[in-house]
């Protein structure tokens, strides 16, 4: 058996939600380290004084208890783990692990008992349930009841309200009641926050960024009280998981960061960190309200009875000594500025990117902390709006994506440097991503390495630089791109003849000089024009002739696709074309020989197909491109009619002055009423004709016997 045993995925109930993480045992001490926040909780050997195996929801579970009364519970073993663990105990710490059953009969009656912070429910001396009293946040009595109420956990997906216990009266201790006595049991380690005594220090009129206004900070010995004038927070030094010390990119203010696990609340509001912005120009002179002895007694030399300073400085020291946790301030990262951070944008705040030694944190609206080794990978993306930024993207394991957005282009380096150096998975590195390992193994992060998107952003600029600089040069105008530039060699042509038109019918002899000099100048602008290359005809397709055969190395991409697919799930199509390509360019000759060898043999089979094609009368072109032949002439003939309407025109003569669309339109319109009119006076005109007829025609002997 070695030294130590380690555990994955094992589990740690936190006010009703499982938080999974890493447990190990060493004979110094025993190490559990949260996934989800980075917690770490260490239990010191020597301590150990009694330890439990249990069955429990998530399959078995192990409870430890120290001698100053703290108690950890882990679940998530294997039935297999016990022996090895118990071996393990009795080795290293001197505890024998006893295994504990569970009561599982459902009655609801039987002995509470309280040791340390549990609160243990038992029925015939087995455990039916157990409180750990940190997490009740109010207890109220009743004439023979005892309301238990929790605190509640947003990762929960069903929380527990409160508990209530009936306590029968006492028959043998009338003084004492037994319900104020069970009450006072579960307030004396409950988690029930009460500002009794005076405060250590107090911080006036502070300003904070999250939640945002100013503050007084009242400095408690087990608690922080924030009191504004909306809002008052209180907050145990418990929750506090990290502290950070930023200094501003302005290098005239800082940032104090107190990150929160559970966070503080306001309504449906979360507040996973709270932060504070100083000037570094405010001096402060503090008393703590404490004596001399006392001071040194409790924080051992941290702190005295009167100091001075910043006041960041003075804050983030009682913090510190409060907390009992370490501040964490940037590591050896420059900007292109030389400041420690980076200007970027978080969803649609402005805010700075501070990289750390051991993670990122952004500031401020919202606020973000990723720690290296929740990490998946990271990504530099093209900024969606200008090429002069960019975009960082950082996935985690979970499966979340963070994208810092407008990034000055000057930073990529100083930041690409740094993920390199912190052996970051970079998700576009291009072919060096295949060779990752090796890289990390066998290399310094401080070689040159090369990187696409690096090189692209260089030529971009390049190019851009450049195009800025065409008129000048006639070289640099060749080596760059313009979208505009065959527009413009097409107008300066066309000036230039015109104005050599111009000159040739004009006689003065001054405007011919100035001609000739327009001439001259725009002869160096304008380029002189490549004849295009005729295009080559593609080979016709033989109708009913055998297929080409494949290459070497299609045939081993055809074979290999389904694999590729499998070690990278969720990979496109075109990035499969491309692992593909590295892993065939890194195949030995060997591997590469296997595949040759066959499209060799498939290339002497379709020769010899299309040998026996061609002797049995084949070679015919194929229909698709004879259709396509005989659409081609019929085009061309259509392009050389033209509308009866225009040869009439060129007739009649086609050198008729210019209208406009306003007057077609009104001369359409007046056109269209003489048309009208004329119609109307014919009808007119028709119907008096044909009464005049009817008056003058004698009736028939028909009409006249009517």
């Amino acid at each position: 058996m070695g030294d130590t045993l380690e555990f994955n995925d094992i589990y740690q109930e936190v006010k009703g939600s499982w938080n999974d993480g890493r447990l190990r045992f060493s004979k110094q001490n025993v190490v559990y380290k949260s996934s989800k926040t980075g917690k770490v909780d260490s239990v010191s050997a020597a301590d150990l004084n009694h330890a439990q195996w249990r069955r429990v929801c998530l399959g078995h579970g192990i409870k430890l208890a120290t001698a100053s009364g703290h108690v950890y519970k882990y679940d998530g073993f294997r039935d297999t783990d016990f022996e090895k663990i118990s071996e393990f105990f009795k080795t290293n710490y001197s505890v024998e692990l006893t295994e504990k059953d569970m009561c599982v009969k459902g009655w609801n009656w039987g002995t509470a008992k309280f040791s340390g912070p549990l609160l243990a429910f038992d029925v015939n001396d087995n455990t039916a349930f157990e409180i750990p009293l940190s997490n009740v946040s109010q207890c109220a009595t009743g004439k023979n009841e005892v309301t238990l109420e929790f605190h509640q956990n947003d990762d929960a997906e069903v929380s527990l309200m409160e508990v209530r216990f009936y306590v029968p009266p006492s028959l043998t201790d009338e003084r004492q009641d037994p319900v104020e006595a069970f009450a006072q049991n579960v307030l004396s380690k409950a988690d029930v926050i009460q500002a009794t005594g005076d405060a250590v220090c107090i911080f006036k009129e502070l300003q904070c960024l999250t939640p945002r206004g100013r503050y007084d900070i009242r400095i408690y010995p087990t608690f922080l009280h924030l009191h504004g004038k909306t809002f008052d927070y209180k907050i145990p030094y418990t929750t506090v998981l990290r502290l950070f010390l930023l200094p501003h990119k302005d290098q005239r203010q800082m940032f104090f960061v107190i990150s929160l696990d559970p966070p503080i609340k306001q309504g449906q509001t979360r507040y996973h960190f709270l932060i504070l912005l100083f000037s570094k120009e405010e001096e402060i002179s503090l008393t703590l309200n404490m004596s001399e002895e006392d001071v040194e007694r409790r924080f051992e030399g941290k702190l005295s009875k009167n100091m001075a300073g910043s006041l960041y400085e003075m804050v983030s020291r009682v913090m510190k000594a409060l907390v009992n946790r370490k501040i964490t301030v940037p590591g050896n990262f420059q900007g292109h500025s030389g400041a420690q951070c980076i200007t970027c944008s978080y969803k649609a705040s402005s805010g700075l990117l501070y990289p750390l030694e051991r993670g990122f944190i952004y500031v401020h609206k919202p606020p973000v902390h990723l720690r290296f080794e929740e990490i998946s990978c990271v990504n530099f993306a093209r900024g969606t709006t200008t090429t002069r930024s960019f975009d960082f993207e950082i996935e985690t394991k979970q499966g979340n994506q963070y994208t810092f957005s407008s990034i000055e282009r000057e930073e990529y380096g100083k930041l690409f440097d740094f993920v390199n150096a912190k052996k970051l998975n970079i998700k576009n590195r291009g072919f060096k991503e295949g060779m990752k390992g090796k890289i990390d193994e066998y290399s310094d992060s401080d070689e040159d390495q090369h990187d696409a998107y690096l090189e692209r952003m260089k030529a971009e600029g390049k190019i851009r630089e450049e195009g800025n600089d065409s008129d000048e040069s006639e070289s640099e105008s060749d080596e760059s791109f313009n979208p505009g530039e065959e527009d413009e060699d097409i107008a300066e042509e066309f000036d230039s003849n015109a104005s050599a038109s111009d000159s040739s019918d004009d006689g003065d002899d001054s405007e011919d000089e100035s001609a000739k000099k327009k001439k001259a100048k725009k002869a160096k602008v304008v380029k002189e024009k490549k004849e295009r290359k005729p295009r080559k005809e593609k080979k016709q397709k033989e109708a009913g002739g055998p297929k080409r055969p494949m290459s070497a190395y299609m045939l081993w991409l055809n074979s290999s696709r389904e694999r590729i697919k499998g070690e990278n799930p969720g990979i496109s199509i075109t990035e499969i074309s491309k692992k593909a390509g590295e892993m065939w360019r890194g195949l030995g000759k060997e591997d590469k020989e296997e595949w040759e060898i066959k499209a060799g043999e498939a290339k002497k089979q379709y020769e010899k197909a299309k040998k026996e094609f061609k002797e049995s009368g084949g070679g015919g072109v194929s229909a698709s491109s004879s259709k396509k032949e005989a659409k081609k002439p019929a085009k061309k003939e259509d392009k050389k009619r033209k509308p009866a309407g225009v040869e009439k025109d060129k007739e009649r003569g086609g050198n008729d002055s210019f209208k406009s669309r306003e007057f077609i339109e009104t001369s359409e319109e007046s056109s269209s009423e003489s048309d009208h009119k004329k119609k109307s006076k014919r009808k007119k005109k028709k119907e008096s004709e044909e009464e005049e007829e009817a008056a003058s025609t004698p009736p028939t002997s028909e009409e006249e016997s009517d």
